[in-house]
């Protein structure tokens, strides 16, 4: 209970925007030039009712037309003044809210490719995407003119207020006097607008991943001819969101009702007082003009400002979702004094008494009591049914997460000794679904290693038989293959995939049965690819297709988390236990399925 009550009050507050106080500061000279022209439009303003007042009391009293002109080209200077000034304010506000978001979103989209995999166990990307977009497009409204339009009306406001109490104390003092009646209801209004604007955008965000999980799954959503439903779920979404912010934009219109109704209603009173002085002769009809002047200046900004504090808490729901994320700390992060690999490093990798649970499923362990070692240059095959903990090996090497007992060593070090960007700069992955982005082919292959030269890349390519294929593409390596790679079939993005391994050059290799799903055409081409890339390097491997891995030097059985079985295909084999039980099922199925279609 205590926790939703410290999560309730900060929700209730634009403490949330300070976050951008060190971004503001960046840019200094910007800041100060919009701070400057700011000042200078709003002191401009002010010097308005006073040059009313002279010329009422003044110039039409006596009739003295020169002087009336004189005042008039007077007001057209600071009509100028004016408009240069409001003009360079807009110019140095806004840039300076377009530099700050995309520092922002820099920022964010950094932090967050630092984070482990675990934060991504239990986060959608769409919520990410919607932080990224529609989160820091509200903070740049709010940096930019929002922030600008509350600083005006604030300077104005007091400033008015100051000419008004210089102008008549005695107004004044009705009009202070009425001030908390208006700003009291304002700031319990804008706390029920601020809890509902952060509905709204996290009900959007909700819309935003569903849409972008079922757009990145179009072919499966089609091919089971599901788009009816699928556009149901979204229009619920959709809907969902949009009631959130009716709720959140009805709070804020009424919000702003009460604010100028109660504003305007105090200065219609305070003239009706204002009258009765004028013709008791109390003051001047100018002087009166020229309070009347200040007063509605006062009762705009404070107008303006409920509607700027409805958009500034707003803002502050977006500040509040973004600091989220980057006050998310990486669970897999380097020590303060990271050891470092050899530079010629072998490459082994050991697993001493490991055991890991998933955070999500920490009552069910993914490996126990895991021992065994890979030498420099050995290929070792892991093998198993699902769930038997063969990934988890891989994401432990990795260094995706940290085992609760036990170590993983590389070249003799514990993992959790070393920074993991430096761990993971000598390993190459060729995944089971391998990930190809929507940009040309020879950008894909770079990946493996940025910064790659067009000969290296070709070569890579050449040694993982994926040449031949390029070659026949319209535009050869520069050809942009869409997104996953979806022009490609499943051979081209494998042998890709071990191109860019090929190109990493790393001295260990893990590969999570890369031919599991290929016909056995590409199934040939991409095995001789990586018999390529294995060559004198440290390889793990995960086999669901046994046949993968009849030369492997040595074959570990898993099964529930632990080794059960190690040794040669031919070893295991005569064992007679899970191994064996494993190979009879797949090639005897094989074999039967060959014959069957033979006859």
């Amino acid at each position: 209970m205590d926790i939703d009550i410290t999560e309730e009050k900060k929700r209730r507050s634009l403490k949330p925007l300070r976050r951008l106080f060190p971004y503001l500061l960046r840019y200094k000279p910007k800041l100060i030039g919009a701070i400057f022209f700011l000042l200078l439009a709003a002191a401009t303003t002010l010097t308005l009712p006073t040059a009313v007042r002279r010329m009422i009391d003044k110039g039409f009293s006596g009739a003295d037309s020169a002087f009336i002109a004189n005042y008039f080209a007077m007001l057209i200077v600071i009509a100028c003044v004016l408009a240069l000034a409001s003009a360079c304010r807009y110019y140095f506000v806004i840039t300076l809210g377009e530099r700050v978001v995309a520092d922002v979103r820099r920022d964010v989209f950094s932090h967050v490719t630092e984070l482990s995999p675990s934060f991504f166990d239990s986060v959608r990307t769409g919520e990410i995407i919607s932080r990224l977009t529609a989160d820091t497009t509200q903070i740049k409204s709010a940096v930019g003119a929002t922030a600008s339009m509350a600083l005006r009306n604030t300077i104005l406001g007091l400033g008015a207020l100051a000419m008004m109490v210089i102008t008549s104390p005695k107004l004044s003092g009705l009009v202070i006097a009425a001030i908390p009646i208006v700003v009291l209801p304002l700031v319990a209004f804008g706390r029920s607008v601020r809890r509902k604007s952060r509905l709204a955008q996290d009900t959007l965000a909700d819309a935003t991943a569903y849409a972008s999980e079922q757009i990145g799954s179009v072919r499966t959503m089609q091919a089971f001819t599901n788009e009816d439903h699928v556009v149901g779920r979204f229009t619920g979404a959709v809907d969902k969101a949009y009631d959130a912010a009716r709720s959140s934009v009805f709070a804020r219109s009424f919000l702003t009702f009460f604010a100028i109704f109660m504003i305007f209603s105090s200065v219609v009173a305070v003239l009706w007082f204002g009258s009765r002085d004028v013709l008791a002769g109390s003051i001047t009809p100018g002087t009166l003009g020229q309070f009347l002047l200040y007063s509605v200046f006062a009762a705009g900004a404070l107008g303006a400002l409920s509607e700027v504090w409805g958009e500034l808490s707003q803002a502050a729901g977006a500040a509040e979702r973004l600091t989220e994320l980057l006050e998310e700390e990486p669970a897999i992060a380097a020590p303060a004094n990271p050891r470092l690999l050899p530079e010629s490093g072998a490459g082994t990798v050991e697993f001493d008494n490991a055991a890991f649970a998933y955070p999500t499923r920490a009552d069910f362990p993914a490996i126990e009591k895991l021992d065994f070692s890979v030498k420099s240059g050995e290929t070792v095959a892991i093998v198993g049914p699902s769930g038997a903990g063969k990934s988890t090996v891989f994401s432990l090497v990795l260094r995706y997460y940290d085992v609760q007992s036990g170590a993983v060593l590389v070249d003799g070090i514990d993992v959790r000794k070393l920074d993991p960007k430096a761990l993971r700069a000598r390993i190459a992955v060729v995944p089971q679904d391998v990930v190809i982005f929507a940009a040309s082919v020879r950008d894909n292959i770079a990946f493996g290693k940025p910064g790659a030269s067009g000969a290296d890349i070709e070569a890579a390519a050449r040694a993982a038989l994926a040449d031949e294929f390029i070659d026949a593409l319209e535009h050869g390596y520069d050809t942009v293959v869409g997104e996953r790679g979806i022009t490609l079939s499943g051979g081209q993005r494998q042998r890709i995939a071990i191109a860019r391994a090929i190109l990493r050059d790393a001295p260990i290799l893990l590969l999570d049965e890369a031919t599991s799903s290929l016909d056995a055409e590409s199934e040939t081409l991409v095995q001789t690819g990586l018999e390529h890339l294995m060559e004198g390097r440290t390889t793990l491997v995960i086999a669901h297709r046994l046949a993968t891995i009849l030369k492997a030097d040595r074959i570990l059985v898993m099964d529930g988390g632990k080794i059960v079985e190690q040794g040669t295909h031919k070893s295991l084999v005569h064992k007679g236990g899970l191994y064996a039980r494993l190979a009879k099922l797949q090639f005897e199925t094989g074999a039967d399925a060959f014959k069957g279609a033979a006859e």
